[in-house]
């Protein structure tokens, strides 16, 4: 079982000056429930199916299963996800020791563009970017499975 301990911030206008190029997502959701999610995400020809659920203090941490489905499967099965998707376009902008995973979301969430950053303890310390804006970790409002 895996731990996922991340925080999360909305971006702030303007960040876009230069980007990496984007990794485009399309997920959907078996379930929404909020102590526990499973999404099929595919993307670059690849998919993975991914099961989360709450682990820690302070909703910094969820535990993670992750396995990769072949690409056709996955496809089949994006028909039987909730009717809503996500689309967004993934940027990985290395900052410091570690790496910000910038999503900017498309449809119906155009213009939220969020950014995230996977730590190895609740308590660690980073270099915050000057193009982060309001740290939103915990609020339920930018879940992913929330935005469906």
């Amino acid at each position: 079982m895996g731990k996922e301990i991340e925080r999360k911030f909305l971006v702030k206008p303007g960040f876009r000056a230069s980007l990496p190029e984007a990794v485009n997502i399309v997920q959907g959701y078996f379930s929404v429930d909020p102590l526990r999610t499973v999404r099929l995400r595919i993307f670059n020809e690849k998919a993975l199916l991914t099961v989360k659920s709450m682990a820690g203090s302070m909703n910094l941490a969820r535990y993670e299963w992750e396995i990769e489905v072949p690409i056709a499967m996955a496809r089949e099965m994006m028909d039987i996800c909730l009717p809503q998707r996500i689309t967004k376009s993934r940027y990985s902008i290395p900052w410091g020791n570690h790496t910000f995973e910038v999503d900017v979301f498309h449809g119906k969430h155009e213009g939220l563009v969020i950014a995230e950053i996977e730590l190895d303890s609740e308590g660690e310390q980073f270099e915050k970017p000057d193009w982060l804006g309001d740290e939103v970790t915990g609020n339920p409002d930018y879940y992913n499975s929330n935005l469906v």
